[in-house]
């Protein structure tokens, strides 16, 4: 057998060894991984809406309903958006009130470039989110006038942009969710009345 031959089927024997040890190793801790990842999003929630019970509502856009825990009266909402910054997906978990206003943020996940983009983390940034209204979400280098916009990060609009329009997006898409969800709920009470 040529020498070639024999270093390319040691070299394949490797990789399948190597492939496979990965795949073990993973399976191992892909559950950990997972239950760590579910703690964390769990704690930020508790973060931005403190003092709440939260209720899960699954579909294409995953968001919780936030209750306080006491009167169990609705808070607010919170979800997760996502949107390509400049190395990669930035995402952000949010907190709006009932009028779908920004309650609170964290940039919860981003790969962005260190001493800029990464700057999406820091409390400077994301606490000029506050109070905002879905239409006060645009960057002040998009057209948006201060105090009533967000200022970009100094090197970084692309991240500040995939911040500011993930959430908007995001809101704009929960607001229509929950008013069809309540139109739905007074529909069914409607029927529920009129049957008894």
């Amino acid at each position: 057998m040529k020498i070639y031959l024999q270093l390319g089927l040691i070299l394949l024997a490797f990789c399948v060894v190597a492939t496979a040890l990965l795949a073990y190793v993973n399976s191992l801790t892909k559950p950990q991984i997972d239950s760590i990842q579910q703690k964390e999003a769990e704690e930020t929630r508790r973060q931005l809406i403190p003092d709440s019970d939260f209720e899960e509502i699954k579909g294409d856009f995953t968001y919780y309903i936030a209750k306080d825990n006491k009167t169990k009266d609705v808070k607010g909402y919170v979800f997760t958006a996502e949107k390509n910054g400049y190395n990669g997906p930035v995402k952000t978990m949010a907190a709006i009130d009932k009028d779908f206003n920004i309650i609170a943020i964290k940039v919860i996940q981003q790969t962005e470039t260190p001493g800029l983009g990464t700057n999406s983390t820091q409390p400077k940034f994301t606490a000029q989110f506050k109070g905002k209204s879905v239409e006060q979400l645009i960057v002040d280098k998009d057209g948006g006038v201060p105090p009533n916009c967000i200022k970009a990060i100094t090197g970084a609009t692309i991240t500040t942009r995939a911040v500011t329009n993930s959430l908007k997006e995001s809101i704009e898409l929960l607001k229509k969710l929950v008013q069809e969800k309540s139109a739905s709920t007074i529909e069914t009470q409607a029927e529920e009345e009129v049957h008894k």
